[in-house]
């Protein structure tokens, strides 16, 4: 029915990342070094940039804002117009939480939950008119067919309606001038890469700009053709290789990468898709261009582009929210239960060896950014190893009395928590953080193991899913480290905040089996 070359995108169309996973370990493995880029790449990444702010989430916090400034409006009515003694509050208050709810659906109807709303002038007010008193002609009507219509004081609802029209009017107002400055400092829309040139990607490129409130900031065009793809893309400057994108993402923010080659181009998507699927960002693969057609529910849509969804980034929009919070919350909660292990494990530290109570380490972080960890220091100051060349073994003599104890017990860990709380660069749970020399059989984890760095997709945690399964403590092996990047991959791609509470929960218990750890 379809020839063998539709492969990928018939697997990416019915199934996303999940399906194309396994092909895209396949293959030689790529070489993970640092590339010289081009002025223009690197005048890109020199630029300042604001950190983003992602329209699903700002939509959602209007809805709250918008629904509690209707009941507040409401509330303070009803307390300087009514007695507020009088035993009608709770009715009033129900008729101000069903105003409330009407007009939030309301509003989603008249489509004005949309970033382009907010940056909109009169369409935008009209319709949020219009809804607002869509909702007071259905609550009059009520009132009226339910006979309950003295239960409620006219002045009251009229005063309402005037009132809360002019509060959501003047919210509007003060929220377009923040999302117009979010804008200009790009903080609303995607930034965009093009992968392939020629004449689809002019066609993908021309477009784009010919659409608007897409969202869509268009940041580059990169090709593996060389030299061959020339400068430039219908105005969109190239600036370099697929193999230069992996470092260009890597020291810029890339939100986005659409793939303009045809589908038909099997070899050359897997190949690019190799590299670039250990990027936290989406991958897109435009259909627009191409006669081998799917069901429109195959696709999604980028303006009125037609894309195959191949990759999104793992944790996106809400979930980065609902995890901050989990992070905060409960990690402030364990650093003050946790506060007597910490100060004593500091004084028997500091009574056991000189030396400072704190060892930090530069480890990788999110997108390969280095971080600096917070550990207890276990090892004797003078042999202390900051970046692991040489990783710790069972008896290692560099390793302290008190050394010994709190790294079985993982203790030495538990600073980390003000990682967590205070400098945001450390999850609660997450694929551990290695040094930037830790070795398995004297080579480097990334060149030990493919795909390696598609672990650093998302922020590393104290404890995941690879500790509480086995794989904690010395990895010194070629199959002990491929195992845990192995768990790391399957938490990223199976994340939820149920399953970092699950692990948060198993591990105290994995931290008993200390055949491992030395």
């Amino acid at each position: 029915m379809f020839d063998t070359d539709s492969r990928p995108a018939l697997d990416a169309a019915g199934a996303g990342a999940a399906a194309v996973l396994d092909r895209l370990r396949e293959g030689p493995r790529e070489q993970q070094t640092p590339r010289n880029l081009s002025e223009k790449a690197r005048a890109i990444i020199d630029k300042p940039m604001a950190a983003p702010i992602s329209p699903i989430v700002l939509a959602g916090t209007v809805r709250v804002v918008e629904f509690a400034l209707i009941v507040l409006v409401g509330l303070a009515i009803f307390l300087t117009y009514i007695d507020p003694i009088q035993p009608q509050l709770p009715r009033y208050f129900g008729a101000m939480l069903a105003i409330a709810t009407l007009s939030t659906l309301a509003f989603q109807v008249a489509d004005i939950y949309q970033v382009h709303a907010f940056r909109g002038h009169e369409k935008q007010y009209m319709r949020l008119a219009s809804a607002w008193s869509f909702v007071f002609l259905i609550v009059i009507s009520a009132s009226f067919f339910l006979k309950a219509g003295e239960m409620f004081s006219r002045i009251w609802l009229s005063a309402y309606y005037v009132f809360g029209l002019m509060a959501l009017i003047t919210s509007r107002k003060i929220l377009f001038y923040i999302v117009r400055r979010w804008t200009r400092e790009g903080r609303l829309t995607r930034r965009t890469v093009i992968v392939g040139g020629g004449e689809p990607g002019e066609r993908v490129v021309t477009e784009l700009r010919r659409q608007k409130d897409t969202g869509i900031e268009l940041v580059g065009m990169f090709d593996d053709r060389g030299d061959r793809g020339g400068d430039e893309c219908a105005g969109l400057a190239k600036l370099g290789t697929v193999d230069d994108l992996v470092e260009f993402g890597r020291r810029t923010r890339v939100d986005l990468v659409i793939f303009s080659l045809p589908i038909t181009a099997e070899n050359r998507i897997l190949h690019m898709l190799r590299k670039l699927w250990v990027l936290p960002l989406d991958i897109r693969l435009a259909a627009h261009t191409n006669k081998l057609q799917f069901r429109p529910r195959s696709y999604s849509y980028i303006g009125k582009i037609p894309v195959i969804d191949v990759f999104d980034r793992p944790i996106a929009d809400w979930d980065v929210v609902m995890k901050w919070l989990f992070d905060k919350i409960i990690g402030s909660l364990a650093l003050i239960a946790l506060s007597p292990v910490l100060l004593a494990t500091a004084i028997a530290i500091k009574l056991d060896s000189k030396g400072p109570v704190i060892f930090r380490q530069k480890r990788y972080g999110f997108n390969n950014d280095l971080i600096e960890v917070y550990k207890f220091r276990s090892m004797y100051t003078d042999k202390s190893d900051a970046t692991a060349a040489k990783l710790v073994t069972k008896d290692d003599p560099r390793v302290t009395r008190v050394g010994r104890f709190i790294r079985k017990t993982s203790i030495d860990e538990l600073p980390q928590l003000f990682n967590v709380v205070f400098k945001g660069n450390l999850s609660l749970v997450g694929p551990r953080p290695h040094a930037v020399n830790a070795k398995a059989e004297a080579r480097l984890y990334a060149d030990a193991v493919d795909g390696y760095f598609a672990r650093h997709r998302v922020k590393p945690g104290i404890t995941g899913w690879a500790q509480i399964n086995g794989w904690r403590g010395e990895t010194d092996t070629h199959e002990k480290i491929q195992a845990r990047v192995e768990h790391d991959l399957y938490y990223i791609e199976n994340w939820s905040l149920l399953l970092d509470l699950s692990i948060l929960l198993r591990t105290p218990t994995s931290l008993l089996k200390t055949e491992n750890a030395y």
